[in-house]
């Protein structure tokens, strides 16, 4: 009985924990990696999670909490990643938005993601990131002009 309930997790919420380590991440084996260690914590936490809206922002924390500390590990410091091309499931006429996301910062890809991906509201966004609100409307303009500069082509497009 155990196992079917673990499974009805992952699959009520493991798009959504999958889709912002893979934009915290922008490598597909590292938001594996941290997918993993987000559901291994929610297995052993989740009797103290008592409502869907309460797991669900568990959840986005634990993610962006694993991804931080997945770059500050020492081995990211002193490994350069290869790079490689892998298919990520986004449906060939998003491929090019999407790679533009993956493309910004951390900060901004997060706030993008959650906003416009997980539909979260900016109140929500800054509540889960532990950030003032006026600095997630601030990344989220500022990331939205980077996209902007990104899809036109602009060269100078300062990040």
């Amino acid at each position: 009985m155990q196992q079917d309930h673990r499974a009805k997790a992952v699959e009520q919420w493991g798009d959504m924990v999958w889709r912002l380590a893979l934009a915290r991440t922008a490598n597909v084996q590292d938001a594996e990696d941290v997918f993993q260690e987000v559901f291994l914590r929610f297995f052993r936490s989740e009797q103290k999670l008592e409502t869907d809206e309460h797991r669900k922002a568990w959840l986005i924390r634990c993610t962006v909490n694993r991804s931080k500390s997945l770059f500050s590990s020492p081995w990211k410091k002193k490994t350069v990643p290869l790079e490689t091309v892998a298919e990520i499931g986004v449906e060939d006429e998003y491929s090019e938005v999407y790679s533009a996301v993956l493309s910004l910062p951390t900060k901004y890809r997060t706030v993008i993601h959650l906003h416009y991906y997980e539909g979260l509201s900016v109140a929500e966004i800054a509540q889960t990131l532990h950030v003032a609100e006026g600095t997630v409307k601030s990344q989220l303009s500022r990331a939205r002009d980077l996209l902007r500069h990104i899809l036109k082509g602009d060269t100078d497009a300062s990040l």
